[in-house]
């Protein structure tokens, strides 16, 4: 019996990080919603901006795509990814050479606009963008790193 828990609690996490978030709705309440919270330090260079058409201006001088993680406070998905892939210096050194690199939160500012206009139903929504904003590569949901990296890949191929 103790091993049917363990098996259900396996599947049960590993669903966790092969789906996203798919509701609207914060599900934790913060007293401290007044406090900044630190900024974490990713392997991957994240563009400080408030709006997309920059960062593709920019994609374009440097002859990069755009990689692009729509994500919310409260998903779980997300912040694993932050937790495990955003900070793996490999991964980081490649996505940082090819391409720009933006993370936007599809509830605050701009990020409820650039939500609207790619149509994101999910958190996390990961979208691989070549200069003119069109999408090579989409994916609903956390990807990991191998996963990921393909997903580059690919989107690197079809520029």
């Amino acid at each position: 019996m103790p091993m049917l828990k363990y098996c259900l609690s396996l599947v049960l996490v590993s669903s966790l990080f092969l789906t996203g978030c798919k509701t609207t709705q914060s599900t934790s309440s913060d007293s401290t919603t007044n406090v900044p919270k630190p900024k974490p330090e990713f392997a991957f260079d994240f563009a400080e901006s408030e709006q997309l058409m920059p960062l593709l201006d920019q994609a374009k001088k440097e002859s990069k795509l755009v990689f692009v993680d729509f994500y919310t406070d409260w998903c779980l998905p997300c912040r694993l990814m932050e937790k495990d892939v955003f900070m793996d210096r490999d991964l980081g050194n490649f996505f940082n050479e090819n391409f720009i690199n933006y993370k936007v939160d599809a509830e605050k500012g701009n990020g409820v606009n650039l939500a609207q206009i790619f149509n994101i139903q999910a958190y996390p929504t990961l979208l691989f963008l070549n200069a003119k904003g069109q999408v090579l590569e989409r994916k609903e949901g956390a990807a990991y790193h191998s996963e990921l990296r393909a997903m580059a890949e690919s989107a690197i191929s079809k520029r």
